[in-house]
């Protein structure tokens, strides 16, 4: 087994968010195991409120560190939602002053849809579902390979 990512304690709460212009998808993991689960899907329409959704997992979970998916175009481009995902980094670490790492999340949204395609009928298999399991791809993703840099200019 790896070690856990520099800077952090040795057994630490990591939130990771999978987010989108709908919804926002939430897993929760730890730096010891290196394990992920999903959390929560937050589907607020209006950001104050999707915040003070966040805001209260920050509180209950009390995370060292926050993971945020990086979408990118197959090639590794960045386009319209590379900028929306990095907005929405740097102001989860305004508001939280914790450091938030950016992970490649392309195909987690197709790896989420086939964990849900094989689990076992009782599992709800919702978009909002979806998006909780591609946030805790996004967290194991970032356990298995650490963080990504962010593309200097976005597009918009």
């Amino acid at each position: 087994m790896s070690t856990p990512r520099p800077g952090l304690p040795t057994a630490a709460t990591v939130l990771a968010f999978d987010c989108g212009t709908r919804r926002i998808g939430v897993a929760v993991g730890n730096t010891l195991t290196r394990t992920a689960e999903p959390l929560a899907t937050i589907e607020a329409a209006a950001r104050d409120a999707r915040f003070a959704a966040i805001a209260t997992l920050v509180a209950a979970w009390t995370p060292a560190q926050l993971v945020v998916g990086l979408p990118v175009h197959a090639d590794g481009e960045a386009h319209a939602m590379t900028a929306h995902a990095t907005r929405f980094a740097r102001e989860l670490a305004g508001r939280f002053h914790l450091p938030v790492a950016c992970v490649d999340e392309r195909y987690t949204t197709e790896e989420a849809r086939a964990v849900l395609a094989s689990a076992p009928r009782r599992t709800p298999r919702s978009a909002a579902t979806r998006d909780s399991v591609a946030a805790q791809r996004i967290l194991e993703r970032y356990f298995d390979e650490g963080p990504v840099a962010v593309p200097a200019e976005a597009p918009r």
